[in-house]
């Protein structure tokens, strides 16, 4: 296919999504490049941050809006891996790996997007706050032609900007775009105070800044908060809060400018889930469950899962019921680990992490639960289906410090326990 028609497909995928700053010549030329960096990172195991690379030069391209992270990931898991694949057709554990890279090229992607995206949105809304700034400072010297100036930029800002008076705390003016922000008309919000206007949750921390501000020991401070309009409706606000001050360095009053960063947050909390979670299953992937026993307390449980015969239930019934089989299984687990954090680490392997496991007789009884979650048949399009496991598991009393061991000791129980059952003859039954 070549980094030419992948590049093509990626443009097409995009399509319609903004209005961006380049023809669609210099879309396919900028994606053609993109694309020969990530199919050599697919192909070679390069530096993930290719990934990153390549979200930064979407959003420059004003590609900003959420369906270009969804849309690139399809293209780099599905369009870029086939490409990579096409040539590994006789080595199916090449391929595996491939997939995997793309994975870990995906959850990158969409990080930095994250990134690039809020990196953006700031650049904006310093340049407006040194707008307004610049604005009221020249209307010391050009009183008339500044106010003018400034009402004009006020008045039709697509951003929040209220004015406050240092003497009073008490709002000043606030434009259309704050009184949205708000959910408030613009009439009633002038004269109230600001700590009504941050809200009960911020007014603590926006209350020493503010005092700070008055005090002329800070220029200026930014702030995350959030209001609750009267509908009930919650918004996150991004605030940009600055003094202007007389030629004695007195503050006369505040310049505040407001962000909505409700739906960037969504979409940074969406891509953080999903860059953690496995996509087939929704319980926390390998990422956030080395983060979690990383930090987990002491002392710790681990039960690691291996299915028996899952490779004859996909030859068997295919791979969509086999999907759907792990599904049933990462329910079936979530539900019995609690309150404990049930992980898939990839393909049929699954794991549970037990915090405060005081004795090998909880640790015990948890495995119990566990089997016994998966003891009955799973029906899937009218077969009935038996999952068996194989189970290992490991009881540590301070902090791990080498995970690697840890995990290599845990999986050799497993297996160990695996060998034994099938010299046994209990290749059907669970156990631990």
């Amino acid at each position: 296919m070549g980094s030419h028609e992948l590049a093509v497909r990626w443009a097409d995928a995009l399509d319609g999504l903004v209005a961006p700053t380049l023809t669609r010549t210099q879309i396919e030329a900028l994606l053609a490049g993109l694309s020969e960096q990530l199919l050599a990172a697919l192909r070679q195991g390069g530096d993930v941050a290719t990934a990153r690379v390549a979200a930064s030069a979407l959003v420059a391209a004003n590609y900003r809006d959420e369906a270009a992270v969804s849309r690139t990931v399809s293209v780099i898991c599905r369009e870029m891996v086939n490409e990579v694949c096409a040539g590994l057709a006789a080595q199916p554990a090449a391929c595996a790996r491939v997939r995997e890279r793309a994975i870990d090229l995906a959850a990158e992607f969409s990080a930095g997007f994250t990134s690039a995206l809020r990196t953006a949105a700031l650049a904006e809304q310093e340049a407006t706050l040194a707008a307004a700034l610049a604005a009221a400072r020249e209307a010391q010297a050009q009183r008339q032609l500044s106010e003018a100036r400034f009402a004009a930029i006020f008045a039709g800002a697509s951003v929040g900007i209220g004015t406050i008076d240092a003497a009073t705390g008490r709002v000043v003016d606030a434009n259309a775009a704050m009184a949205e922000m708000l959910g408030t008309p613009a009439d009633v919000i002038t004269g109230m105070l600001v700590a009504e206007v941050l809200g009960p949750i911020n007014i603590g921390p926006a209350y020493a800044q503010l005092r700070r501000l008055l005090d002329g020991s800070l220029d200026r401070f930014r702030l995350e908060t959030g209001h609750t309009h009267p509908d009930g409706h919650r918004t996150a606000i991004d605030l940009s809060m600055s003094a202007v001050r007389d030629s004695g360095g007195r503050a006369r009053f505040l310049i505040g400018v407001a962000v909505d960063i409700t739906e960037r947050k969504a979409l940074s909390d969406r891509l953080w889930h999903d860059a953690h979670h496995d996509n087939l299953t929704g319980l926390p992937n390998r990422v956030l469950f080395f983060d979690r026993l990383a930090h987990a307390t002491p002392p710790t449980g681990l039960c690691y899962l291996d299915l028996d015969g899952f490779k004859e239930i996909n030859d068997e019934y295919g791979h969509t019921v086999g999907d759907q089989v792990l599904r049933a299984v990462g329910e079936r687990l979530r539900a019995a680990a609690e309150p404990g954090l049930a992980a898939r680490l990839g393909g049929d392997e699954f794991i549970v992490l037990v915090e405060n496991c005081t004795d090998d007789d909880r640790l015990l009884t948890q495995s119990d639960r566990l089997l016994a979650a998966l003891a009955e048949p799973i029906v899937v399009a009218g077969q009935s289906i038996s999952v068996g496991a194989s189970i290992g598991t490991a009881r540590v009393t301070e902090r791990p410090e080498a995970i690697d061991d840890l995990m290599h000791s845990i999986d050799t129980a497993m297996y160990r326990n695996k060998s034994a059952r099938v010299r046994g003859g209990l290749r059907d039954q669970q156990g631990r």
